[in-house]
């Protein structure tokens, strides 16, 4: 269901998150409406990180999205509470398989994925339904019973105890929601108390921050801290919740008493909309008391994550972020990271001409030592990202966004080959300068030009990167591709008139030309990554 979600609604959604404004009340409610759609807060909390991670949100931004995702996840109990225990939904589940399944067939990508969701729908109350069969009788089997009560009578202890299991079983199962649904079929099989059930929720809030946490883990700064500020609001949250947890749970006893006439205490059929009802005015109120202390959680985080100054230039910064489940809104994080690879195969061109210009030996030996880092930096990101881009595949992809992902992997070969190119033209210059060769005047300003060609071919190439998959202006790196050519005509002709005329030694002139023919193809490579882009508007 989550990954069908994600193939109808997933630009949608991810517009609605690169969207937010500094307005955190706004950030609540998307946050609430992502989660309460895809029915994971962990899954939106993962993609807030991975969207700071890429620069498209700001903490305080974050903060917001990060406690509507809370919310959000209560939608989960209230329906399993009215639909899952009250109406035989299951009785359904069936015949809407049977009637979606032939969508699954279906030419059309988007009524295929209408398909998928109502049949993700149908199988989570047919699992549902499964479950509570499958547990065991307590009636026929009074030792289970017995054996949760020997934990159940031991006051504020049972609390905390039960709290640690709720923890612990969504760390397990990586899903607060799934872990709350397992919590309802307990209550109402009489399994666990009113009390020791709401425990279990409060520790399912601490439980469903891990997966942000784990996430952020390969994340840079910033990631980590939008995960460390999911930690402390739901910490935070479940500390002041059990100050008072004995008046809590009488005000929701009196609530159930008037609107019911059945106490949660001691009616089991009771049980799950009273935990429902706990559920979200737990959440609801933590929202409305923190919500404007989002500047504060922004200083905690950034003084719980130091910004230790060192150099992230060869590390992954926008993936490795995410889960298999949110194959469509990972497409952006690798989009990112395509970016910020392009950015920097452009400073080891940038090496390059320094290098061209350099005369003294310690800052030429400086200079290669960086290029020859770069190279090596290369070849291990360009593996990187397409082990990512293989996840991706993984995971249901929309017709779309496999073209992009197709893409992408054209696009980080063709960057790498630029790398290549430019170690190679480093390399060549190193020849130049160990056989102690000395180009003319004329000479040095040809290689100066074709370097500013190149540039401004870099420049259309990450204009193009940065504008995305739709508006990638072909026609100016395909200008700028024809200016390099036809400069490499021009100093090719003069070249070879050259060694006609002997003007310059033979050797050098082999240097020389090696140099503009290698350049000539490091602009064929950059033209290649617009028309691996824009291969996706014309299939």
């Amino acid at each position: 269901m989550s990954e069908s979600l994600q193939k109808v609604a997933g630009d949608k959604m991810r517009n609605i998150l690169s969207a937010m404004t500094s307005n955190r009340f706004l950030g609540v409610l998307t946050g609430v409406l992502i989660t309460a759609v895809i029915q994971s807060s962990s899954a939106t909390t993962v993609m807030v990180v991975s969207f700071v991670n890429a620069g498209l949100l700001n903490l305080v931004q974050s903060v917001g999205v990060i406690m509507g995702a809370n919310v959000g996840t209560t939608f989960t109990a209230w329906l399993i509470s009215i639909l899952g225990f009250k109406v035989k939904i299951s009785a359904f589940a069936l015949p809407l398989i049977g009637i979606c399944f032939p969508l699954l067939f279906s030419k059309n990508n988007l009524r295929k994925s209408w398909g998928e969701l109502v049949i993700g729908f149908a199988l989570v109350f047919l699992g549902l339904d499964f479950l509570k069969d499958a547990v065991p009788d307590i009636k026929n089997n009074p030792e289970i019973l017995a054996f949760l009560q020997t934990y159940a009578d031991n006051g504020y202890w049972s609390t905390l105890l039960f709290m640690a299991i709720g923890t612990l079983l969504t760390i397990i199962i990586q899903s607060s929601s799934a872990t709350m649904a397992l919590t309802l079929v307990m209550c109402n099989n009489g399994w666990i108390s009113f009390d020791l059930a709401a425990a279990m929720v409060l520790g399912e809030n601490i439980g469903t921050t891990i997966t942000a946490n784990l996430a952020a883990m390969v994340g840079n700064v910033s990631a980590k801290r939008a995960a460390r500020i999911h930690l402390l609001f739901n910490i935070i949250g479940v500390i002041w919740v059990l100050a008072i947890f004995p008046f809590f749970l009488k005000s929701i006893d009196k609530v159930m008493l008037s609107t019911s006439g059945h106490s949660p205490f001691n009616h089991v059929g009771s049980i799950p909309i009273a935990l429902s009802i706990f559920h979200s005015v737990f959440n609801v109120m933590n929202v409305l008391l923190l919500v404007g202390l989002a500047p504060l959680f922004v200083k905690l985080a950034t003084r719980m994550v130091k910004d230790t100054g060192e150099e992230e230039e060869f590390k992954l910064q926008h993936i490795n972020i995410g889960t298999v489940s949110t194959s469509e809104l990972g497409i952006i994080q690798g989009k990112k990271e395509i970016e910020l690879y392009a950015t920097r195969v452009n400073k080891m061109f940038k090496k390059v001409e320094n290098l061209f210009d350099e005369s003294k030996s310690k800052k030429v030996d400086k200079l290669w030592g960086k290029i020859e880092k770069y190279e090596q930096a290369h070849d291990a990101l360009e593996l990187d990202i397409a082990q990512y881009l293989g996840q991706l595949t993984e995971g249901e992809l929309s017709d779309l966004g496999a073209r992009r992902v197709h893409a992408m992997y054209k696009a980080i070969s063709e960057i790498e080959s630029i790398s290549d190119s430019c170690f190679n033209v480093a390399k060549t210059l190193l020849r130049k300068r160990e056989n102690k060769l000395i180009f003319s005047n004329e000479m040095q300003a040809n290689i100066h030009h074709m370097f500013t060609l190149l540039q401004e071919a870099f420049d259309v190439m990450h204009n193009n990167l940065e504008k995305g998959y739709e508006q990638a202006n072909l026609e100016k790196a395909l200008a700028a591709e024809a200016g390099i050519n036809k400069f490499r005509d021009k100093l090719k002709n003069e070249h070879l008139l050259a060694l006609e005329k002997k003007s310059y030694h033979t050797l050098t002139g082999v240097i020389y030309n090696d140099i503009f023919s290698e350049c000539e193809k490091l602009g064929d490579y950059i033209i290649n990554v617009t028309e691996a882009i824009v291969e996706i508007d014309t299939k």
